[in-house]
């Protein structure tokens, strides 16, 4: 007999799809110790950071041409760090940098969803059918993510959504036991969470019907239906297909 997909692997995994970070450090207060400070990042690393979350949450949206300058004054570095951290997220394919003008960030094309799409499609059918029967963990697990989602899209916040969302997928995928398609479905976590967040400004009545479809989804786990799981999954992630035919 074979040994399960999802043996093996540790009880809670880390989620690298929540890329949020923290702004602020504790503070002493009256009646309270301060807690040791925090060593910040290099410059050109908070640069990055900023700029890149704030790309895939949508508060830099596709043709928001971004100077050197602003963004400088917004970080609190220096013009070097900054061309730094543009030259790193130009090489990631999330800006065009212009001399002397400033760096564009780019829009999501449509080539780039449905590639996307199908690149989802191909892991993620495969993953949701090998993890059946599913270990108890992973459906915990599944379950906690969905708690996640409710709280997110109870009080509004389309990042930390996206970012639950895209954690329950992988994982599954995490659970199928396959190191390389692990590593190849997280390659694309920024594409996921911008395409994600888009998706909900795009259709706010998807985020119910993200949370409803991850709910049977989870269920078809739950039962054992490895052929009911993957046809959800497949008509889940192709959804976001709709955006690349203006649908």
């Amino acid at each position: 007999m074979r040994p399960h997909a999802g043996r093996g692997l540790p009880a809670h995994t880390a989620c690298i799809y929540d890329v949020r970070i923290m702004t602020r450090s504790p503070v002493a207060t009256a009646g309270t110790t301060a807690e040791p400070a925090v060593k910040q990042p290099p410059a050109a690393e908070r640069v990055y950071t900023h700029v890149k979350q704030a790309v895939l949450d949508r508060r830099y949206e596709g043709g928001t041409l971004l100077s050197e300058g602003e963004l400088a004054e917004a970080v609190g570095v220096s013009r070097t760090p900054v061309r730094e951290a543009l030259l790193r997220l130009e090489a990631e394919g999330l800006l065009k940098l212009y001399p002397k003008k400033g760096a564009l960030v780019l829009p999501v094309s449509a080539q780039e969803i449905a590639d996307v799409v199908e690149t989802r499609l191909l892991v993620e059918r495969h993953a949701v059918t090998k993890v059946v029967p599913a270990p108890e963990r992973l459906l915990t697990r599944l379950e906690e993510l969905l708690d996640e989602q409710r709280g997110h899209a109870a009080t509004g916040d389309l990042a930390a959504f996206a970012a639950a969302d895209r954690c329950f997928h992988a994982e599954i995928v995490r659970a199928a036991g396959n190191r390389i398609l692990s590593q190849l479905y997280d390659q694309l976590r920024d594409r996921q969470l911008r395409m994600g967040v888009a998706t909900m400004h795009a259709e706010p009545g998807r985020i119910a019907k993200n949370v409803a479809e991850h709910t049977e989804i989870l269920a078809a786990l739950r039962a054992g239906d490895s052929a009911s799981a993957a046809m959800l999954v497949e008509r889940h992630v192709s959804w976001v297909s709709h955006l690349a035919r203006g649908e």
